[in-house]
């Protein structure tokens, strides 16, 4: 995929804005469309390289679906995940200390000192969409910042199977320490403590849809990786 055509996509979705269905569907598909190229040995090299665009493409959408207008407090809060998560990640890699001994692949795009950029993205992706799809539900603040963690927490027991399929990083003896789960549990929750603190709307239609295709898709490889010889 060429910036081309990833420049036709995003424009796509820009003017789907006011499209929900259809753009729920794009991403039905794309991913539906990304888990069978990823398990088709011929194609699996070129999906691969398109993990980045498929992050970047989901959080372009669910930005663009954000219900309020990004004000002052709301830009300040989404850049200080993005770079607190980033840095922790920095952190983690270049000492073993926070999650345990761990290196990043290509899957993820370019690094700076061992760690992708877009790993920022992806704590702030999470966090958002997990704090959306609680917000849908009637549950007291207190109760809401510790279940929107609790799914960020699943949603990393998948992608810890998948990573190394993905080249996204790589345990040291392939085993995920039980360390990494508590560290990523207690970050996701002070971030989305910072989020309630500072009132951030984070209700948003597409987040339930992008969430749930993300953990398919892991889920759906880790199935297929249960049946390789």
């Amino acid at each position: 995929m060429n910036a081309v055509m990833v420049a036709r996509i995003i424009a796509n979705i820009a003017n789907l804005r006011n499209r929900e269905q259809k753009v729920k569907s794009f991403f039905i598909s794309f991913y539906a469309i990304g888990l069978a190229g990823m398990i088709i040995p011929f194609t699996n090299p070129v999906f691969l390289k398109l993990t980045p665009v498929a992050l970047l493409l989901s959080f372009l959408a669910v930005m663009l679906f954000h219900e309020k207008a990004f004000d002052k407090a709301t830009i300040i809060v989404f850049i200080s995940i993005f770079i607190a998560g980033f840095l922790i990640e920095v952190a983690g890699v270049n000492t073993g200390l926070i999650f345990g001994e761990y290196r990043y692949g290509r899957g993820l795009g370019p690094k700076l000192w061992e760690t992708p950029l877009l790993i920022g993205i992806n704590w702030l992706l999470l966090v958002y969409l997990s704090s959306g799809v609680v917000s849908r539900i009637k549950l007291n603040t207190l109760l809401s910042a510790l279940v929107a963690p609790g799914i960020m927490l699943l949603y990393d027991l998948l992608l810890e199977q998948t990573a190394p399929y993905l080249d996204m990083w790589r345990w040291n003896n392939d085993v995920v320490p039980l360390k990494n789960y508590i560290a990523w549990y207690l970050i996701a929750l002070v971030f989305h403590i910072f989020i309630k603190i500072f009132k951030i709307h984070t209700a948003n239609r597409l987040s339930f849809v992008i969430l749930i295709c993300h953990m398919v898709f892991f889920a759906g490889l880790i199935i297929f990786q249960l049946f390789l010889p």
